[in-house]
């Protein structure tokens, strides 16, 4: 594994952010690494890609949030409490030093949503053992994040099928 491990973040209007956030996972399982993966603001059930990764033993997987959207303008305290919880999942897989790659999925989101404090992701990324690498993904990333990574990737929207349309579908986008 790394020696020195990274902050990367995956943010941006475009399609893939989570999709790609996986893929590293699965580069690292392949070389014998362990992954604690905490998702944000996805309680609901239908999630393609977690029964998969829960039946990886080199992978932790916790998700937070409510089975709904969750409104910018009018989070619910529940929707508060959750990301509190997923925050501290996160630094609970982060500071054991036990997981190699720790992906914070949507936690842009939450963060842009005001659910969670900026500089207390900030400050748990800091206070990270230095072999751990952190992938944090979602829309809306802020600039004080964008600047404190290493790492920045924009997933910009050029074309989307939902525009003409087509639903999201099972598999493909979820």
């Amino acid at each position: 594994m790394a020696a020195k491990g990274l902050v990367q973040v995956y943010t941006g209007d475009g399609k893939g952010k989570t999709t790609c956030a996986i893929g590293l996972a699965i580069r690292l399982l392949g070389h014998g690494g362990r992954v604690a993966i905490v998702q944000f603001l996805k309680g609901w059930e239908g999630y393609g890609e977690v029964a998969f990764l829960e039946a990886l033993p080199a992978v932790s997987l916790e998700r937070t949030g409510r089975a709904d959207f969750v409104r910018p303008r009018g989070p619910q305290p529940e929707d508060y409490a959750e990301a509190e919880r997923g925050l501290r999942l996160a630094e609970r897989r982060i500071t054991s030093g036990e997981y190699d790659l720790v992906i914070l999925d949507e936690i842009n989101v939450a963060l842009s949503y005001g659910l969670i404090s900026t500089r207390t992701v900030l400050d748990m990324l800091k206070g990270r053992p230095a072999h751990v690498e952190v992938v944090l993904t979602g829309r809306n990333a802020p600039d004080p994040l964008l600047d404190a990574a290493d790492l920045v990737t924009e997933m910009v929207n050029r074309r989307h099928p939902f525009e003409r349309g087509i639903k999201a579908r099972e598999g493909i986008e979820f």
